[in-house]
């Protein structure tokens, strides 16, 4: 499988705005995500699929919405250090053909990252929580994207990373730890603030359903990473109007 980059389209070609379904896996399994309180998250029940193993409700996040994209949050990688889970990341790949990875892994070393996309399971996808500097994000370019995560108003990583723009792929997820999961909305005074040329900004924590979605597209945010709102059945592709 290539590593492909999420177009800000509708996933049927059409100019727009991204959703990106997300899945957080942990033990091999998918689990919910709550307000970014990681060691906390349990195994997801889910309407779109039976049980928490990761393909059937993969399969099950593009049935309630066709994106283009997935991303995956690796948890026993990012918490505990372990190696991306290349069997159950090939699992998903091979249940959704087609589809791109954007992969966070808890990458921190150039030689894990490289032997990640040696692997060609999808895009790894740069945690600012993992950085001790900005070496890794200047050295892959656009082979990755940068996640820039914040909990509250703490800003996880090096300050560098937050505040230069030059530093940045084009491709930049706004990571609001603290509003995973907690139906507070997207934060887009700050997700405004973090536009820059050439960048496209997507928006991760918050989203509660369409007029969010129609929110952070007037506010030039390129997409959107949603997973609750597709578990609770507040965002649906066949009542997203506009956004459909």
């Amino acid at each position: 499988m290539t590593a492909t980059r999420a177009s800000t389209d509708d996933g049927f070609g059409h100019p727009g705005f991204a959703v990106i379904p997300v899945l957080d896996l942990r033990g091999g399994r998918v689990v919910r995500a709550r307000r970014g309180e990681r060691s906390s998250y349990a195994p997801i029940a889910t309407p779109l699929a039976k049980g928490s193993e990761p393909a059937p409700v993969a399969r099950g996040l593009l049935a309630a919405w066709p994106a283009r994209t997935l991303y995956v949050a690796d948890l026993d990688a990012i918490i505990d250090g372990a190696a991306p889970d290349l069997a159950t990341l090939d699992a998903i790949a091979r249940a959704c053909p087609g589809i791109g990875l954007w992969v966070d892994a808890g990458f921190a070393a150039f030689e894990g990252v490289a032997a990640f996309l040696a692997a060609g399971l999808g895009r790894p996808v740069i945690g600012s929580e993992s950085q001790s500097d900005a070496g890794l994000v200047a050295r892959l370019g656009d082979r990755a994207v940068l996640s820039l995560d914040t909990r509250g108003t703490e800003r996880l990583g090096p300050a560098a990373l937050h505040d230069d723009p030059a530093l940045w792929p084009p491709d930049v997820i706004a990571m609001t730890l603290a509003r995973v999961g907690a139906g507070a909305g997207p934060d887009l005074e700050a997700l405004q603030a973090l536009r820059a040329p050439g960048r496209r900004v997507y928006a991760a924590g918050g989203v509660r359903g369409p007029d969010d979605l129609r929110a952070l597209r007037k506010a030039g945010i390129a997409g959107a990473l949603v997973a609750s709102a597709l578990h609770d059945g507040t965002l649906r592709y066949g009542e997203a109007g506009d956004l459909a």
